[in-house]
């Protein structure tokens, strides 16, 4: 019998958050908080097992031996991209059956916008770090229930770190908890995505004040890595560019609310997930304590 199989769709009730910058404060419904329980283990053996197929064509500081061909728009895909996606997609859809499911390598699927649970995958994030031997690409995975994350994974298989959060039950890193670092003024921190962002930062700063020392980190080609260590607190801000993804995004973004911090728009409003169009605008990811002084920066550089 399915871990699953004692719950029924109507015992599904909605995460309620109480603070909208903190998902450890996310109050769950019992039968959730109990369906989350018995899907988390084998969901992380699900990403694993995943990553065995992937990684025998990461050729570290070289070119991948997968075959790649380019998607409409440019982006590259290989082949491996299509084995973790399709391996997901049979064993997740197992695990739980009435999950719908998005992906950055299915097609888009409607009947997700009905679903009280999705999963959504991103089966290599960071493709052309994966194709260039760039050790930071990673495997991110999470489940939605009512619109809200309740598990996530983001998994860089080179690296060995296993990234793990659900609502309400705090974020870890290979088992260790993990927080974001608590920086609450711009001054001394450590920043990194694209380069316009973190320019219109530092021009929006100097307009309010003195200008701020910046440690500027080199970009993070997994957007999910990036959110991830934003959580972990070895980078106290990461820059988004508008046009990410659910998939990029949702896992990461649960991480880091258990880790303390946010993933939000220019206005500050959390983002949403599962709606019609799964794109983003700009964004911010950021422990709690800091968003306000990254905003009001961003704003002031109009």
């Amino acid at each position: 019998m399915p871990a699953n199989a004692a719950y029924n769709e109507a015992s599904l009730g909605s995460p309620r958050r109480q603070h909208p910058d903190r998902m450890a404060d996310t109050v769950l419904p019992a039968d959730t908080r109990d369906l989350v329980a018995a899907l988390l283990p084998r969901a992380r053996e699900a990403v694993l097992e995943a990553a065995a197929l992937a990684k025998p064509f990461f050729r570290a500081g070289g070119q991948t031996s997968a075959n790649v061909w380019s998607k409409a728009g440019g982006s590259p895909v290989t082949e491996a991209d299509v084995a973790v996606d399709t391996f997901l997609k049979v064993r997740l859809s197992e695990i739980e059956p009435r999950a719908a499911w998005l992906s950055e390598e299915t097609t888009d699927d409607p009947v997700r916008l009905t679903s009280e649970l999705v999963w959504i995958v991103d089966p290599i994030d960071g493709t052309r770090a994966f194709l260039s031997g760039h050790p930071d690409w990673s495997i991110a995975v999470a489940l939605l229930a009512h619109g809200e994350p309740v598990i996530g994974f983001v998994f860089g298989p080179v690296l060995d770190a296993l990234y793990e959060a659900t609502a309400g039950g705090g974020a870890s890193l290979n088992g260790a908890p993990i927080r974001a670092s608590g920086a609450g003024a711009l001054d001394g921190i450590r920043v990194t995505g694209p380069k316009p962002l973190q320019d219109r930062l530092l021009r929006g700063a100097c307009k309010r004040g003195a200008p701020p020392e910046l440690t500027r980190v080199d970009r993070i080609p997994s957007l999910a890595l990036r959110v991830a260590r934003v959580a972990e607190g070895v980078i106290d801000l990461g820059l988004i560019s508008k046009d990410s993804r659910d998939w990029d995004l949702a896992a990461a973004d649960l991480i880091l609310r258990e880790a303390g911090g946010m993933v939000c728009d220019l206005d500050g409003a959390p983002a949403r997930y599962n709606r019609p169009e799964p794109r983003h605008g700009e964004l911010i990811s950021a422990p709690g304590t800091l968003c306000e002084p990254v905003l009001a920066a961003l704003r002031a550089a109009g």
